[in-house]
């Protein structure tokens, strides 16, 4: 009877103890260790001005993966950078900007949800971080992201103030003169470019 006991009791500390791998990390410890050691997803980002080759943050799991998700679906295709402010930023992703009569709602659009913050102390806003725009605070005061919507920094001085506001997920890793080339077009009152800037495709780029 003792033995029936001892049994029970130890497959009760076993299953206790079930959240921890065998080196003794916690599940959660062992999935962020795995996002920092598997390759980064890399995409190619065609836009009508050239070219960007661009790279996603394992240490911003959310954000990654809402974003493989929406290029997997070929969300971005045809879709344009409908707010361009020289020295700041570029910013895109909106669905409405797919549509030349909903002008009057760019930057307004997304999928049905927000993407929670995640705001990691490494990574900042330097030329070429990629970052999710969101609602303001008053409004979000989670600073809860854009379910597709982001902005790429032109100039890191202007931006820096943004650090630990906005979640940043990814940089450009080739072609800062693509964000050069967007970022000098001739834009309206409301920084809209005054001629199309387009996301032609965001096409994955297979890891060799």
């Amino acid at each position: 009877m003792k033995r029936i006991v001892l049994i029970i009791a130890a497959a009760m500390m076993i299953a206790s103890c079930a959240c921890r791998n065998e080196s003794g990390q916690s599940a959660e410890t062992s999935t962020e260790m795995e996002n920092t050691v598997m390759a980064e997803p890399e995409f190619e980002m065609v836009t009508s001005l050239g070219t960007m080759k661009i790279k996603l943050y394992n240490m911003t799991p959310k954000h990654r993966d809402n974003f493989v998700k929406l290029v997997k679906e070929n969300y971005y295709d045809g879709l344009r950078f409908h707010r361009v402010i020289e020295g700041f930023m570029i910013q895109g992703g909106d669905p409405y900007s797919r549509d030349t009569t909903k002008v009057d709602l760019w930057g307004q659009g997304g999928p049905d949800y927000t993407v929670p913050a995640e705001f990691v102390s490494q990574y900042w806003h330097k030329k070429g971080a990629i970052a999710a725009a969101r609602k303001g605070d008053r409004a979000n005061p989670t600073k809860a992201s854009s379910g597709s919507q982001f902005y790429i920094v032109h100039d890191e001085n202007a931006c820096l103030h943004l650090d630990g506001e906005y979640s940043i997920f990814g940089e450009v890793t080739e072609g800062l003169d693509v964000i050069d080339k967007i970022a000098t077009v001739p834009t309206d009152y409301y920084d809209r470019p005054l001629e199309d800037v387009m996301i032609i495709s965001i096409k994955p780029i297979d890891a060799e």
